[in-house]
Order: C-alpha cells, then sequence, then structure tokens
C-alpha cells in the first residue's frame, strides 16, 4: 500500500503543471512591478516566461523589450 501511494506521488511530480501561456501577438497586461498596468506585446513565448515589445526608443526607434514571467502578467482580450 504504501509503494503504490509513493509511486502515485511521483508520477504526479513529473507531470508538468499547464499554465496559460500568452501566444505570440497577443497583448498582454503587466501585474506587479514598475511597468504594472501596462500592456505589452508578446513576440517569443518560453517554457516559463515571454518576450515583449513594450514600446520604441524615441531616440534610436529601436524596439524595447523585457521577458515576463507567467505568472507576472494576465493577457488582455
Amino acid at each position: 500500500m504504501a509503494q503504490e501511494l509513493l509511486q502515485e506521488e511521483t508520477t504526479q511530480e513529473k507531470e508538468p503543471k499547464k499554465v496559460k501561456a500568452a501566444q505570440v501577438g497577443d497583448t498582454i497586461q503587466f501585474k506587479q512591478g514598475e511597468r504594472k498596468g501596462e500592456k505589452a506585446k508578446v513576440i517569443v513565448v518560453r517554457e516559463n516566461s515571454v518576450i515583449v515589445e513594450v514600446g520604441k526608443n524615441p531616440n534610436t526607434g529601436e524596439p524595447i523589450r523585457t521577458v515576463v514571467n507567467h505568472k507576472n502578467y494576465k493577457r488582455v482580450k
């Protein structure tokens, strides 16, 4: 009985948790940090985070990008 419980626990630990991550092209809104409330466009989706474009540098015209953990944003419809 104890072995069965142990096997069930280890099997459950191996299954990755599925996160409702944003997709490329989605708009997200920051939930915390200095950019709280700002919106950004998703460029790349990673396992634990997304890379987003926040805006453009007014002097050079280059995009401003940052990395955001999945738990630190919400998708905007």
